[in-house]
Formats: structure tokens, sequence, C-alpha cells
């Protein structure tokens, strides 16, 4: 069904793209006839998201900032730009992967686009691999508002641009 966003079994390589991550999930959306690549199907999510998910941003932002921890992936390796703050480490019409590293944890994000033109589906994997107790504790604290943010973000791929 068109809009409708569940979550699936990650089928990427975690070793090739963030070797050691201790914790991966993916979602997907049928996105139909929707003409979207992986580069617009994640601005989309990232920069045209709804603005609650922008409000827990900026509330995690002020909340971290005290233990030295990353508010962006500005001045990161960024061989394909920024979206939003996430810095594009390879790109392909079909695939993007994003992320960054931080002193408590890594984490990637991965858009996949797949199936034909008139069935396209887009699927958003995320991989975090943990240095220490403060990444620990913070993908345990952040787990429980992780899949309803992305399930907010998905849900703006099938919308048309704006």
């Amino acid at each position: 069904m068109i809009g409708m966003i569940r979550e699936v079994t990650p089928e990427v390589d975690a070793n090739a793209l963030l070797a050691g991550a201790q914790f991966i999930d993916a979602f997907r959306v049928e996105v139909g006839a929707t003409a979207v690549n992986a580069r617009e199907a994640c601005t989309r999510m990232v920069l045209d998201g709804p603005r609650w998910i922008d409000a827990l941003l900026r509330l995690r932002n002020i909340l971290v900032r005290p233990f030295g921890l990353k508010t962006s992936g500005e001045g990161a390796p960024a061989p394909c730009g920024l979206i939003g703050l996430f810095p594009v480490l390879s790109e392909t019409p079909e695939r993007l992967v994003a992320g960054f590293d931080d002193s408590h944890l890594d984490f990637r994000i991965v858009v996949d686009v797949s199936g034909s033109a008139a069935s396209r589906q887009v699927t958003s994997t995320t991989l975090v691999r943990t240095h220490n107790l403060l990444g620990r504790a913070y993908l345990t604290l952040i787990m429980p508002f992780h899949k309803l943010v992305v399930r907010g973000m998905m849900g703006r791929i099938v919308e048309p641009a704006r």
C-alpha cells in the first residue's frame, strides 16, 4: 500500500557500511510511481520532516552540548556534500549513505530506492556503533524515539516536493 511505512529486515552489508555496528534497523515505504532518487528521498526526510522532529533535534542539541557531543556533521568528511546536518559519504541514484563519527558513537543512514518505475520503494536503514558508556547510554535513551522519528521522516517521501 502506497505511503504505508513498515519495519523490515535490514538488507545492507553492515560490515561494509559500519563494521562492528551494534544496532541496525530498517523501514520501508511504498512510493508507487513517485519519481524519486536516493538524494531526493533523503532530502525530503531530513529537510522537509515534521516540525516536531526539528523541535526534538533542537532539544537534543541543547542537552548533549555540555557533554561535548557533535550537534551536526559540519566539518566531518562529506565527499558528496551535506543534507541538513548529515555529511553524505557516498551516493548513487539508488543509494545514499550519510553519517559521521563522534566520540561516543558512529552512525550511518542508508537510503535505498528500488523497484520499477511504477512500483518504487524507499528503505531507510540506520546503523550505530557505540564507543563507550556514554554512547551506549545515548543509544538506550534515544531508541524509544528513533522508530517514531524515522516513521515521521519517511512519511514525507511520498508527498510532492515543495
